[in-house]
């Protein structure tokens, strides 16, 4: 049948003159009579290949639904060789499909090009990719493969990628055919599975790999040297062990290396200094030891530098790395070490630094001054060391600063009114340290404060409604401290409040009789908790940082407070009556409010849903103890002791669960199964408190609201183009 489109020109339409078929049919053959490539059409094989795959697959999201007709160009994910019509490409990343791979799809005897990353693809991988002679790609990361990696593959001989990573269920010996069945093979991802053994031989002279990653992995043995030209070599949390290389043949070629969670010893090798190109070095989570040596200096092309977690001890490098004003170092981790001795002033001479980790080391002295030449940093964390003197006022200079973490060491002085410049500011801790004075109206400037830890310092004065401005606040600790006066009737009106600690005050007063606001009552019982994971004392508390450089000019600055929702006043000088609109907050996860005067009756106990931890010990209560509280399942610790509580305590009501919770309760009667009813005496031991009668586990347990941990990304810290692409995560 031959079909004619006669288009008059300068005429009006005349419809006898054309054939009586649709008009969109008519535009279509038009496009393929002008353009016939973009209608080419599937060969039939492979277009049946294709759909025995399809009749496989799960695809909720319908991203298969055009796999309909014979036009190759309407196939998503699907290209075809412009005169033939066979399929060369596959590629359904991230399309949320599932099922079993079908060696249907083998049949595509063309293909060159084959990825299903992203989704979630389950059982072994088909022995028969081994028939796709013509591959030279396969990704198959990210899905949830099993089993171990099929001999076939060795017969695909023009293969340059073989991407794998992502399959926790893949694994097995890695294969001792692994590096010399392609002598095209450019880049081998196995990182992310479950493979062991050893490294073959093979793997370290294969001249065309340029990008290898293992890492994540169980692979064993001794580091070794590569004799190939490397760009990429990713090792990290694997088992391996011994001193780390030169990496000689990558000299001029090597950007990123990573071998982070080993178990390397011995010192860092002056040698790695002259990797030309390196970008990112992690050597983090070793054994490694001794000092660094001063001729260690690298190039201006490290943007990532860490050595945190290992044994390196002696001064901190004065010099190293090279650096100019806009490029140079952008992340240096050297925490977890045993450095000793002052900061070099070196260190703020890498102006493009954003990140700096020194902390859990033996570093002594004043905090450098001139740290606030490096206008370009927003992290700083040099906690949990010997430091001492005040903190900088030229610290302001940091006017990007996001979080300033100077906990746990000898620091004096006073809060100065001038940090209020810090006005990025959202973590703030420098608890644990000899800090004296009030906490500055000025304050009240950093309006993007989510944390805020001052605890353990011999801070003074009354709380001033300035603290009222912190509108983001999440977790505020003064525990103590010095201060005093009567809690305001703002103190629970945080709109984002999660954890207010203000134990071992000299607070007084009544607990303010107010609104709570929603974010204590934000869980509803819908919190995903660890139930392993147990109350710890105040003294552990720490705040863990990750940062990462990554492809992006904006920033994002994420952290997540624990799932733990409390409220700590204990040991102050506290009076009156609980509100009992403190028992009505569902959200409230632990409660502690012992050591203080309170009077009256205990409310009721069963709206608290999510209540895991209730210590109302050593005050005045009186009365009965409420109704039951079987209902509430997560409550594992209860400590009513040392108060004036009558009556009795049915066996039914859920309280044997606690025993020796009403120890110095005279006058209260608990019930016991078939065993009538025994007083709250004391312990038997005198002067010993119910935590330390119960183990050492409750010692303090009720300090939980320093149990913490918070997670804090920092995305992309407006990093140069030079230092997008590498990624880099350290746990402080």
């Amino acid at each position: 049948m031959e079909l004619k489109w006669n288009v008059p020109v300068f005429r009006p339409w005349i419809p006898s003159k054309l054939p009586s078929l649709p008009l969109l049919l008519m535009l279509v053959l038009s496009l393929c009579l002008f353009s016939p490539t973009k209608c080419l059409d599937l060969d039939p094989d492979d277009k049946s290949s294709l759909l025995c795959f399809n009749s496989s697959v799960q695809d909720p999201n319908r991203s298969l639904a055009t796999w309909v007709g014979s036009n190759c160009t309407n196939w998503t994910g699907i290209s075809c060789e412009n005169r033939t019509g066979r399929v060369v490409s596959v590629n359904l990343a991230n399309m949320s499909l599932s099922g079993k791979v079908l060696p249907c799809l083998c049949n595509l005897s063309f293909l060159e090009y084959l990825n299903l990353s992203g989704n979630n693809f389950n059982g072994t991988i088909p022995t028969c990719f081994g028939q796709l002679a013509n591959l030279k790609t396969i990704d198959l990361s990210y899905n949830s493969f099993s089993g171990v990696l099929p001999d076939n593959i060795t017969r695909l001989g023009q293969l340059r990628e073989l991407v794998l990573n992502a399959n926790r269920q893949l694994g097995g010996d890695l294969p001792w055919w692994i590096g010399n069945f392609s002598s095209n093979l450019e880049k081998l991802d196995l990182s992310s599975n479950s493979f062991n053994g050893e490294m073959p031989d093979s793997l370290f002279h294969l001249k065309s790999l340029r990008h290898l990653d293992l890492g994540y992995n169980y692979i064993s043995g001794n580091v070794h040297e590569f004799y190939q030209s490397l760009e990429f070599l990713g090792l990290a949390s694997n088992k391996l062990f011994g001193t780390l290389p030169c990496f000689s043949a990558s000299t001029k070629s090597l950007t990123v290396l990573t071998l982070a969670s080993n178990s390397l010893v011995g010192g860092i090798p002056t040698c790695i200094a002259s990797l030309e190109a390196l970008a990112h070095l992690n050597l983090s989570f070793n054994h490694m030891s001794y000092g660094i040596s001063p001729r260690l200096v690298f190039t201006e092309k490290l943007l990532v530098l860490d050595l945190s977690f290992n044994d390196l001890s002696g001064p901190l490098p004065g010099k190293i790395a090279e650096a100019t004003e806009k490029s140079g170092l952008v992340l240096l981790d050297l925490s977890h070490n045993r450095f000793s001795g002052k900061i070099p002033l070196k260190i703020t001479e890498l102006k493009s630094l954003q990140a700096l980790f020194l902390s859990h080391n033996l570093l002594t002295g004043e905090i450098p001054a001139r740290i606030g030449n490096l206008t370009y940093l927003q992290v700083v964390d040099l906690s949990h060391n010997s430091l001492s003197g005040s903190i900088p006022l030229d610290i302001v200079g940091c006017f990007q600063l996001l979080a300033l973490i100077l906990n746990n060491n000898n620091l004096s002085g006073e809060i100065q009114p001038e940090l209020d410049a810090l006005d990025s500011l959202k973590i703030l801790d420098v608890s644990h340290n000899k800090i004296s004075g009030e906490i500055p109206l000025t304050l009240a400037g950093l309006k993007s404060l989510e944390v805020v830890d001052l605890s353990s310092n011999n801070l003074s004065g009354t709380l001033n409604d300035a603290i009222t401005k912190w509108l983001n606040l999440k977790y505020l600790s003064l525990a103590h401290n010095k201060f005093s006066g009567n809690l305001p009737s703002w103190l629970f009106t945080f709109e984002a409040i999660q954890v207010i600690d203000f134990s071992g005050n000299k607070f007084a007063g009544f607990i303010p009789d107010g609104n709570f606001n929603i974010s204590f009552r934000s869980n509803n019982g819908n919190s995903v908790r660890d139930p392993k994971v147990p109350f710890i004392s105040v003294k552990s508390v720490e705040i863990k940082v990750s940062a990462m450089v990554i492809d992006t000019s904006e920033l994002s600055f994420n952290f997540k407070v624990s799932s733990m929702v409390g409220i700590d006043l204990s040991d102050n000088l506290l009076r009156g009556e609980i509100p009992n609109v403190l028992f009505e907050v569902e959200g409230l996860e632990y409660l502690n409010l012992s050591y203080n005067y309170l009077d009256g009756q205990l409310p009721s106990l069963e709206k608290m849903w999510n209540l895991r931890a209730l210590d109302l010990s050593h005050n005045s209560l009186s009365g009965q103890i409420p109704g039951n509280i079987s209902t509430l399942k997560d409550l594992i610790l209860l400590n009513l002791s040392y108060n004036s509580f009558s009556g009795s305590v049915p066996v039914n009501q859920g309280y044997q669960r606690f025993p020796g919770a009403y120890a110095g309760n005279p006058d209260l009667c608990v019930e016991s199964s078939g065993e009538g009813c025994e007083r709250g005496s004391p312990p038997a031991e005198p002067g010993k408190t119910f935590e330390e009668v119960e183990g050492p586990i409750l010692v303090w347990v009720f300090c939980v609201s320093a149990f913490v941990s918070f997670y804090l990304g920092v995305v992309g810290l407006f990093c140069s183009a030079r230092a997008r692409s590498y990624i880099l995560q350290t746990k402080v």
